[in-house]
């Protein structure tokens, strides 16, 4: 490998990094708390969060520990299967945090096999929009400024479905849901290339994911998640493309090996989450204001503890924002005038290998978080004893290990 060259800031240079990632935000997702696991099983963790304020409560030390954490996605089936209470929001303030995206659930009921806002039966089609119009009445409720909308959505074999009808179908709901929407609320739409459906998926791309939200209205933005990608694909590119169209609304993080994983952030390939941050931060060094989206986390673990793999995945994601913002974009932007490929990589390779540790520290004591979050929380007994006091929980619900209340 070539040599790199050291990265050198200014003091100036450092101070504006620093400013910066006492401004980056990450939402974490409630069922990253929660007894999670793959389609063959899950294997269960004793400190698991066993109904919503256990949930709120985990998003409340995260953000304790990290100081990025402000906001916890909620699942409207998932967290609320008997109707929103409206306390859930003094429950987030108690803990510390905010709830954050709102996310419906049209995927997992029995009527939902062939489809949600692209059945068939007119009958389902309304049973999943009117679900996604209770879900923006969650979100006024709970001062929500996110509709956060994965339709599972497609078909199995050649000639099962009308494709062309499904996505007027589509398009239909989702205006209403738009429509519907509150001033100040934005709905992201989340595409994925395949599952559940194995022949064809009717949000599929970004690209089809464009048209919906285009179709949708002013308020409607794309959600990328880096782990719904098909292998080889250049999701920098998406990301700087919907970023100069104006359309990128947000992203849920994780990182993959093979398709969707759900690891956490960095684990696999963490120059590809690098890269993403880089076209995040040139933008913002071109304009020199922060990009307005939504960073999110989704992922859940059945192996490793669900608190440490989320501090685990917030940190990163830090990092990498916080060694993107060290690239030299002026010497970046003279090799490529020169086309000195070379070089030019060198400036990223270089960025992508500093050491910014003292950066980070240096971020964490204005956010008054511990230098070393993950090592912070390992030592607190946090976790040791939420496992006891869920146990005593399960015990009082009469709810067997593994299962949840809320």
């Amino acid at each position: 490998m070539a040599r790199l060259r050291p990265v050198k800031l200014t003091s100036a240079a450092a101070e504006q990094i620093i400013d910066r990632l006492t401004r980056f935000a990450i939402e974490v997702p409630s069922w990253g708390y929660a007894d999670t696991g793959t389609r063959f099983g899950k294997f269960l963790q004793d400190a698991a969060a066993v109904d919503i304020e256990d949930k709120i409560a985990d998003a409340g030390i995260t953000h304790k520990c990290t100081g990025m954490t402000p906001t916890v996605a909620v699942h409207v089936l998932w967290d609320f299967p008997h109707g929103f209470d409206p306390g859930v929001v003094h429950l987030a303030r108690k803990y510390g945090v905010r709830i954050g995206s709102i996310n419906p659930n049209v995927f997992q009921d029995q009527c939902y096999k062939y489809g949600s806002i692209t059945n068939r039966r007119p009958a389902i089609r309304k049973r999943a929009l009117d679900h996604i119009l209770d879900s923006i009445e969650i979100g006024k409720a709970a001062r929500s400024d996110c509709l956060v909308i994965w339709i599972a959505d497609g078909a199995n074999y050649p000639g099962q479905a009308d494709i062309r009808q499904r996505k007027h179908w589509a398009t239909a709901a989702l205006g209403k849901a738009h429509d519907a929407m509150p001033a100040g609320m934005t709905m992201l739409i989340e595409y994925k290339p395949f599952e559940p459906a194995t022949y064809f998926t009717d949000v599929f791309d970004w690209g089809s994911c464009y048209i919906f939200a285009k179709a949708a209205g002013a308020h409607a933005k794309i959600l990328v998640d880096t782990g719904h990608h098909l292998p080889g694909c250049n999701i920098e590119q998406i990301v700087a493309w919907l970023i100069d169209e104006k359309m990128l609304g947000g992203f849920h993080f994780n990182d993959r090996k093979y398709a969707d994983d759900d690891v956490t952030v960095g684990s696999i390939d963490p120059y590809q989450a690098f890269r993403i941050f880089n076209e995040i931060a040139a933008w913002e060094w071109e304009t020199g204001k922060d990009l307005k989206i939504a960073y999110m986390i989704d992922q859940s673990h059945n192996i490793k503890p669900k608190i440490q793999a989320m501090i685990q995945s917030v940190c990163s994601a830090q990092e990498l924002f916080a060694k993107a913002l060290c690239v030299d974009r002026k010497a970046l932007a003279a090799d490529q005038s020169r086309e000195d490929t070379i070089a030019a990589e060198e400036e990223l390779r270089s960025a992508f290998h500093a050491d910014v540790s003292a950066i980070l520290r240096a971020a964490r004591q204005r956010l008054h978080v511990p230098a070393d979050p993950l090592a912070a929380f390992r030592a607190s007994g946090y976790e040791q004893a939420a496992a006891r006091d869920r146990a005593k929980k399960r015990q009082t619900l009469g709810l067997a290990k593994g299962t949840s209340y809320a």
